[in-house]
């Protein structure tokens, strides 16, 4: 239950930034519960509709090495508008894709840092590598 609520967290948080910085996406009403519905919609289309979508836009997928997902992100944020239409409004496909955009870049960077996410940050400090005044053979990239 726990990951659930930081998870949709994440995701308000991220519809919230998509709402305020991109152009064309915006809520009808001013209500506290709008940006948590909204997510909440968000988040059971991508569990329910998208891999359904993915499946059948598999060979586009393939073929643009994985950028259609875009477009299906794009069409998945346009669809909540269109469930939403009283509270929500995204205006059409650009704005759908620049937002879905915004909270795909939001959401990963968010779970990253609250280690909910598969991507992690590690900064470590080590020993400099040998250059050439130090007796390497010249600069080294330590990866």
């Amino acid at each position: 239950m726990k990951k659930f609520i930081q998870s949709w967290l994440i995701n308000t948080l991220a519809v919230l930034v998509a709402v305020y910085t991109v152009p064309g996406i915006h809520f009808k009403d001013k209500s506290l519960l709008t940006p948590f519905i909204t997510s909440l919609v968000l988040g059971v289309l991508n569990a329910f509709i998208r891999p359904i979508i993915m499946l059948l836009a598999l060979p586009l997928l393939i073929f643009t090495l994985g950028l259609f997902m875009l477009v299906i992100n794009a069409l998945l944020l346009y669809l909540v508008g269109i469930v939403l239409q009283t509270h929500f409004q995204v205006d059409g496909f650009w704005a759908a894709f620049w937002g879905s955009l915004v909270i795909s870049i939001v959401s990963m960077v968010l779970n990253s840092f609250t280690g909910k996410g598969s991507s992690r940050f590690e900064f470590r400090r080590g020993p400099r590598p040998p250059g050439p005044d130090r007796g390497g053979n010249g600069p080294v990239i330590d990866v």
